[in-house]
């Protein structure tokens, strides 16, 4: 390993959801970089699945797991993962940025252009945009022509989302100018309601997590009469994956990096991520001394 990201669900599995005894002790970290036995750069592929279980589609396989979750993850020296998992790191990507992509870039890839099948020219509102799957989502849709909303607490994550490139940036919960085509949902209970107000009729919400909680009102008669499509999504598949490289080639498009960390670090790296003080992501520099 060359360089690996925290994430949030390095977070949840110490706080043992999904993990049963059995399966502990397990080294956390979803995403990283390297190189290979035989001296190729590579970027780790963070879903461990069966395409053919899938239906042709990894990440709808029952037994899909995140690397940390049934093998152990990124924050090692060493990590041994199936082949199909390693894919050639462009010389274009930098090892601290390839190390961001996995769990973050390829849910906001999926959740875009999959589940929602965004195009130029539609409007997406992304809740919590200070988020890492957030921030990614407003980056890859602003890049891809539609017009972004974003949704902050504060003012200076507002003024992140718009660095990201949003076309506006409100409070959370704040009446849009325009109800959207799509909205990006990450945050759950705390921005259900307005979510299901801000998204056109016949829209789309596309939900990949639920910080704030996971039980909020359902308001089915506003989905059914608005004629509303939920869509759930985890992570991307490897195809995905591949696409999202290219588009970053293409656009020129780079992941927004917090701060760059020793292995030592990681503690108090994890804290800032519970304090909700990160703009981008945070990566560990496994050749960081200093």
């Amino acid at each position: 390993m060359r360089a690996a990201s925290l994430n949030p669900h390095d977070l949840w599995s110490l706080k043992g959801v999904g993990h049963p005894p059995e399966r502990i002790p397990m080294i956390l970290g979803c995403d990283g970089a390297g190189v290979t036995d035989d001296g190729r750069e590579v970027i780790l592929y963070s879903v461990v699945a069966d395409t053919d279980r899938g239906r042709g589609d990894e990440t709808f396989d029952p037994d899909r797991a995140v690397l940390s979750e049934t093998l152990d993850g990124t924050l090692a020296e060493f990590i041994v993962v199936p082949s199909r998992n390693l894919l050639p790191k462009p010389e274009w990507l930098t090892f601290i940025e390839a190390a961001t992509l996995g769990a973050v870039w390829g849910t906001a890839y999926r959740m875009l252009f999959t589940r929602a099948g965004i195009r130029p020219g539609d409007s997406v509102l992304v809740q919590g945009a200070n988020g890492g799957v957030a921030s990614a989502a407003i980056r890859l849709a602003s890049a891809a022509g539609a017009r972004v909303f974003a949704t902050a607490r504060s003012e200076p994550k507002r003024r992140y989302a718009l660095e990201q490139g949003a076309y506006m940036s409100l409070e959370s919960g704040a009446r849009l100018p325009e109800r959207v085509d799509v909205v990006i949902e990450t945050v759950g209970e705390a921005t259900w309601a307005h979510s299901l107000r801000a998204v056109r009729p016949g829209g789309t919400i596309v939900i990949a997590g639920a910080t704030s909680g996971e039980m909020p009102k359902a308001e089915l008669r506003r989905i059914f009469y608005k004629q509303l499509s939920v869509i759930g999504s985890t992570m991307c598949t490897r195809a995905e994956f591949e696409s999202l490289i290219r588009m970053l080639h293409i656009t020129g498009i780079r992941p927004s990096i917090d701060s760059v960390i020793r292995f030592d670090q990681v503690p108090a790296g994890y804290k800032r991520i519970l304090n909700g003080d990160v703009r981008g992501k945070i990566v560990v520099d496994f050749e960081k001394v200093d």
